[in-house]
């Protein structure tokens, strides 16, 4: 099925409207309904099942660690000056890989692989060699495997680049955050434009096949001609991928963000005009605009996925790779199965007393119903590709001709009304369709189907916008 990519229109007062916290549904249910009294047991009998079908894997490595602390940032990170920190870290890790392994079968295919953090580039190449061959020596991968890594241009050079590629990583990303030197400071993130240009120049030269940059909207002293300029610069920079993402200023769950001066941050008005100039100028330069924070150039693979009705979401963010079992290693990183996410403990000694205790290091973690299975493939179907077919859904899982979508879920009707009075979706009985107003909404539009969401408080997501 042919998609058409997606066109948004901006409506001010609608998103202010509709500009309350919800989830970002890189998955469903949200690791808000994690649970520690998860039994591991679960997680070892979803790998069981999927061992039997013979599920591809999609593996990711978290290296926590970081020289210093950037403002904004949400990730659980271990900010350390001492690299001797990453040893035993390492080691660990590479416990926890050949655990994991154990459990998989051998004949089960890697088709992606992302080492994320923190830092990844915070490790000597000579321990991402070892990593890799750690991670190697139990898993097989696809000729053609996404394997990627985030990077901090601050630590790079033209030959750890060269050596990153030679290894077998053939896409990479950075963040830019913002070119303005005085919201760098602000957040304590200060990166001159020069090295950015040069980390760009080195990542075409040395061959990587996607180079993709992160940026920030509504930081400290950001103004909508400031913002305007980075995104000016970003285009210049060509990368083949831009997330723009909203900064969620929740210095109640992050403590590092009281740091940032609140008064220096953007209004609510202020940041809705930075959003509109961001999608336009990068749209109207060839860039498209793939949902929620996410561009890609219209022969990137996200792109393509779109067009074509199979772009998926998992906790990594958009992707290509549906049918696969995501694996996690390492700490706090999280594993999706069809029925089972986990997350592994987040501090390094809770992770390590489970390694030497030899149990997984699971601390929490949930269990799908078939009503959660049902409601994410809805949810991830609308946050992907902007519609969703009730038949398709009736014909997937059998609702059968007593329980029909419409019946299913009759309790969202009323809301799903509002919405298309709103002129966010377009109802009809074969189809809901997301117009390009609802498209900057979609987040709001994927959780009238949520069954969770009334049960947590607004201070668990960050807002719409």
């Amino acid at each position: 099925m042919q998609h058409l990519l997606p066109t948004v229109q901006f409506d001010a007062q609608l998103l202010q409207q509709y500009d309350q916290p919800v989830p970002r549904y890189t998955s469903y249910p949200p690791a808000t309904e994690f649970k520690s009294e998860f039994e591991t047991v679960a997680f070892r009998a979803a790998i069981a099942v999927s061992n039997y079908k013979k599920t591809p894997l999609s593996l990711y490595c978290h290296i926590p660690f970081c020289d210093s602390a950037c403002y904004f940032c949400g990730c659980n990170t271990v900010v350390a000056q001492r690299k001797q920190i990453a040893e035993p870290y390492l080691d660990y890790l590479m416990r926890h890989i050949q655990q994991m392994a154990q459990l998989i079968d051998g004949d089960r295919i890697v088709h992606q692989m992302h080492w994320g953090g923190g830092t990844p580039n915070y490790l000597s190449f000579s321990q991402i060699e070892t990593l890799w061959a750690a991670i190697h020596q139990h898993f097989r991968f696809d000729s053609n495997a996404e394997i990627s890594i985030e990077v901090n241009p601050k630590s790079l050079d033209r030959s750890y680049l060269t050596l990153l590629k030679n290894l077998g990583f053939n896409r990479i990303s950075f963040g830019i955050q913002d070119f303005d030197l005085k919201v760098q400071e602000a957040v304590n993130r200060v990166q001159p434009e020069s090295m950015l240009f040069d980390v760009m120049q080195w990542s075409r030269d040395v061959g990587f096949e996607s180079v993709n940059v992160d940026l920030i909207y509504g930081l400290p002293f950001q103004t909508l001609e400031t913002f305007r300029t980075t995104i000016c610069k970003t285009i210049q920079l060509n990368p083949d991928r831009i997330a723009a993402f909203n900064f969620a200023y929740v210095p109640w769950l992050k403590p590092i963000q009281r740091r940032i001066p609140q008064d220096a941050l953007p209004s609510a008005d202020e940041k809705l005009k930075i959003l509109q100039m961001a999608i336009e100028e990068l749209t109207q330069h060839g860039y498209q605009y793939i949902g929620m924070d996410h561009f890609a150039k219209p022969n990137d693979e996200l792109s393509v996925a779109q067009r074509e009705g199979q772009l998926h979401r998992n906790f990594q963010g958009y992707t290509t790779k549906p049918e696969s079992d995501l694996i996690g290693f390492g700490v706090t990183s999280i594993s999706m199965l069809n029925d089972v996410y986990v997350q592994n403990h987040k501090r390094l000694k809770d992770f390590y007393r489970a390694i030497d205790a030899e149990e997984l290091p699971i601390e929490r973690g949930v269990t799908l119903n078939q009503d959660d299975i049902i409601r994410r493939t809805v949810i991830m179907e609308l946050m992907c590709q902007f519609q969703l077919s009730p038949e398709d859904i009736e014909e997937k899982y059998h609702l059968g001709f007593d329980l029909d979508f419409e019946t299913y879920f009759a309790r969202e009707k009323f809301q799903l009304r509002q919405l298309e009075a709103d002129g966010l979706i377009r109802l009809s009985p074969n189809y809901i369709k997301v117009t390009p107003t609802g498209r900057l909404l979609i987040r709001n539009i994927a959780s009238v189907f949520d069954a969770y969401l009334k049960q947590n408080t607004p201070s668990s997501f960050s807002r719409a916008i």
